[in-house]
């Protein structure tokens, strides 16, 4: 019978395409035909079955350990690409704040503040409620509007799948509080691609709503929605890291919400260079990126919604 010998793989002298060419336990090559699968977690070694797997564990957690929580920073760090949605209104970008833009339910768009402003401000006390972009008129009562959600859940609108998670989980719109509900909803919502759910499964572990408080749990779902592009999530996750003392990753977070307009971000990297935990041009740049992003979101009609109408921030 032909003898594997077990061999205990290490980056540091072996190439990548000679880790990728054999099983890291038994030494079968894939030019025995053999189908070997990667190590999901840090993708450094292959094994041609479970049990290889298993058996070769000890050699390699420590360093799989090591490479999967690289690989995970690698992600968690990576500036994730801005929100690029434009009002479809004035066409310019929306805000990354929600105080800055309005969903309509009828239609599935998201009008920025100035565009809402402007329409209700020349329409008729008739046309006030109408939507801007499609010209539905307002749902004539709760019903009718929880209707209209219903109808874009049904069509996997990610937004309406989120907002109806917030009816269930505070009771509004005839809605019983069920919490249960709510974190179904904001699950498949996040599954979509809301990052915004993904920050209220977060919330709902770090308060305790609905499931038992897991601060662990909490972290995960904040990097999925920061991962996603959320800045609440991500000033989130800077806090819990400067609690813990590490500022270096406290201020990895800020500089990137400070690029998506979070002024509480720049706040922090301002006094992170005040006590020496952040450098000069780490300012420099976090308050360039930040104006970069105001320069790019602000118009007359969006100054003039903030001025007139005090339900509306489209920058923080």
């Amino acid at each position: 019978m032909k003898r594997y010998i077990k061999v205990k793989v290490s980056m540091s002298n072996k190439s990548k395409s000679e880790i990728n060419s054999f099983c890291a336990n038994c030494g079968k090559g894939e030019e025995a035909s053999i189908d070997l699968k990667s190590c999901a977690a840090c993708m450094l070694v292959k094994y041609c079955s479970r049990e290889c797997q298993i058996t070769h564990r000890p050699h390699h957690k420590r360093e799989c350990k090591k490479r999967a929580a690289e690989l995970h920073d690698e992600k968690l760090f990576e500036q994730p690409p801005p929100s690029k949605e434009d009002c479809p209104i004035c066409m310019i970008r929306l805000p990354s704040f929600e105080l800055g833009r309005t969903y309509m339910v009828c239609c599935g768009k998201t009008i920025c503040c100035g565009c809402m402003h402007a329409f209700q401000s020349r329409a008729t006390k008739k046309e006030h409620d109408i939507c801007p972009f499609c010209r539905s008129p307002p749902p004539y009562s709760d019903g009718e509007m929880i209707k209209r959600y219903e109808k874009r859940v049904e069509m996997n609108d990610p937004i309406a799948i989120r907002n109806l998670g917030h009816y269930y989980n505070d009771g509004l719109y005839g809605f019983q509080i069920n919490h249960t509900k709510a974190l179904e909803l904001w699950h498949r919502a996040g599954k979509l691609g809301s990052a915004g759910a993904y920050y209220n499964i977060g919330i709902a572990y770090e308060m305790g709503m609905g499931v038992v408080a897991d601060k662990g749990k909490a972290k995960h779902y904040w990097e999925l929605a920061g991962m996603g592009g959320n800045v609440h999530a991500r000033h989130n996750l800077g806090v819990g890291e400067m609690q813990k003392g590490n500022m270096d990753r406290a201020l990895r977070h800020w500089m990137i919400t400070a690029k998506e307009g979070d002024s509480e971000s720049l706040k922090n990297i301002k006094l992170f260079y005040s006590n020496g935990y952040a450098t000069k041009d780490d300012y420099d740049n976090a308050l360039k990126s930040y104006q970069e992003y105001l320069d790019e979101i602000k118009s007359d009609q969006r100054d003039e919604a903030v001025i007139f109408d005090g339900k509306y921030r489209y920058f923080m």
